[in-house]
């Protein structure tokens, strides 16, 4: 048989099945749970056209949200503002630019906004 590549604990008799990255049993890991991003606290919109053709997006960083939160409240927004858009590593991006639209429903949440870039 082969040997765990990380060669560490896989299971327990006291506690069950253990995660291999943690090492803390399945119930408690934490290590696959998505984490608000710990920055400066300023939630910043800014525009960006670059690799998308031509094409514009306003970028949300910093929204001290995580998970299916995030996604949440990038759903409400984008239907704030009648368009589409995604949620990639903890930013949000809006097709077209809507900054001017954004900042106050941000400020709404009682967070910090800036307008960042140009």
């Amino acid at each position: 048989m082969k040997k765990n590549a990380s060669g560490g604990l896989v299971f327990s008799t006291d506690q069950g099945r253990m995660c291999p990255d943690c090492r803390q049993p399945l119930s408690e890991c934490t290590c696959g749970e998505p984490q608000a991003p710990t920055g400066d606290g300023v939630v910043r919109v800014s525009r960006e056209t670059k690799g998308r053709k031509g094409k514009g997006v306003t970028l949300i960083t910093g929204i001290p949200l995580a998970g299916k939160e995030l996604k949440d409240y990038a759903k409400t927004l984008k239907a704030r503002c009648g368009t589409g858009g995604t949620v990639k590593e903890g930013v949000v991006e809006i097709q077209g630019d809507h900054r001017d639209l954004l900042v106050p429903l941000l400020m709404e949440r009682g967070w910090t906004v800036k307008k960042a870039g140009g």
